[in-house]
């Protein structure tokens, strides 16, 4: 009997060092409310081809943090869903794309819940110029790389490099295109993004800069539509019944510049200049229709794929280059079709 006991604890202790040392399945972790998953956040597209694992050792996964300025703004929605369809091509690469939804506080929420879920890089496309420096300390502090896409903060020194288009360039290239088209006298009105956000800041010193060259140029008014085509149709309209000639209308988004538009044609105004930034798809069709006169490519997609491969360099321990230009393109009428989606 004592054999019989002796065996049967024997095979009972066996047992339990064998379900203890076995594999188990992992729950899934949870993600922060606002964050959007890399498989559901970008519209249906054709899976690139699988490319080859990111270093980081023998298949460590890699997490990229992204907190994105606003993605309602079509813009920021095609540079962000870029880098998702990108970043499926790594078989150990997980993005984590949040929606900072217009607000820098959301912002800086999103790179502490990046810190405390411990990812290996972290990518800014910044809302405000000057707050976002405080969401990329959050990030330095806790010793993870960041650096930003798409926009500039007010301390660049905080970051590891930016990947995007030099925004106070596009508002010099709209500008000249403008005084140029004026023969360098006119009436303008300015439609200015929101009040101290990254792109409208830079863009509007871009503009001014110009602006400085040309006296003859006077600006009747300058406002902030806020990004949006609705808001900027109906600044055009408050304009336009003030009754003062208008030779040419300067916005810093494609969005406002179709709203501007909108409002001129249905005044019966049709030809005047109307310029706007990005290359969105309507404005590129608009000008090609000889209703805006130009936009300024900002090329969103390139910006969003070249942001993942310099975050998994960083999560490597590279070094990388302090800036990444990803130049502005103007569209017009003669080269609109190099620019429409296929």
């Amino acid at each position: 009997m004592k054999k019989l006991l002796s065996v049967l604890l024997c095979t009972a202790m066996t047992a339990t060092l064998l379900i203890g040392c076995g594999s188990k399945a992992e729950e899934p972790a949870a993600e922060p409310a606002d964050a959007q998953p890399a498989a559901t956040a970008a519209p249906e597209a054709t899976p690139a081809p699988a490319a080859d694992a990111a270093d980081k050792g023998s298949g460590d996964k890699i997490v990229i943090g992204w907190t994105d300025a606003n993605l309602s703004n079509e813009s920021n929605a095609i540079c962000a869903n870029s880098a998702i369809e990108y970043a499926k091509q790594f078989d150990n690469v997980e993005l984590i794309v949040n929606d900072g939804e217009g607000t820098a506080d959301k912002q800086i929420a999103q790179c502490e819940s990046f810190v405390s879920q411990g990812v290996d890089c972290v990518i800014i496309s910044p809302y405000d110029f000057d707050a976002c420096v405080t969401a990329a300390k959050v990030c330095v502090d806790a010793g993870i790389p960041v650096f930003v896409a798409k926009g500039l903060i007010a301390d660049m020194s905080v970051v590891e490099t930016y990947v995007g288009s030099n925004d106070f360039n596009a508002g010099v290239m709209e500008m000249e295109y403008i005084a140029d088209k004026l023969d360098g006298k006119g009436n303008i009105v300015i439609i200015e993004g929101p009040t101290g956000v990254t792109g409208a800041v830079l863009r509007n010193d871009g503009i001014n800069s110009v602006l400085e060259q040309y006296p003859d140029i006077k600006v009747l008014y300058s406002k902030p539509a806020d990004w949006y085509r609705d808001k900027a149709m109906e600044l055009m309209e408050n304009w336009l019944q003030l009754g003062t000639d208008i030779d040419a209308v300067v916005s810093h988004n494609d969005e406002m510049a179709l709203g501007a538009y909108d409002a001129l044609e249905a005044a019966g105004i049709t030809d005047i200049p109307v310029i706007g930034i990005d290359g969105i798809e309507a404005a590129v069709v608009s000008v090609g229709e000889g209703k805006l006169s130009a936009s300024i490519l900002q090329d969103s997609k390139t910006i969003g794929e070249k942001a993942i491969d310099v975050a998994i360099d960083l999560a490597n321990g590279k070094t990388v280059e302090k800036e990444y230009d990803i130049p502005y393109q103007l569209i017009l009428q003669d080269n609109y079709k190099d620019f429409l989606n296929e």
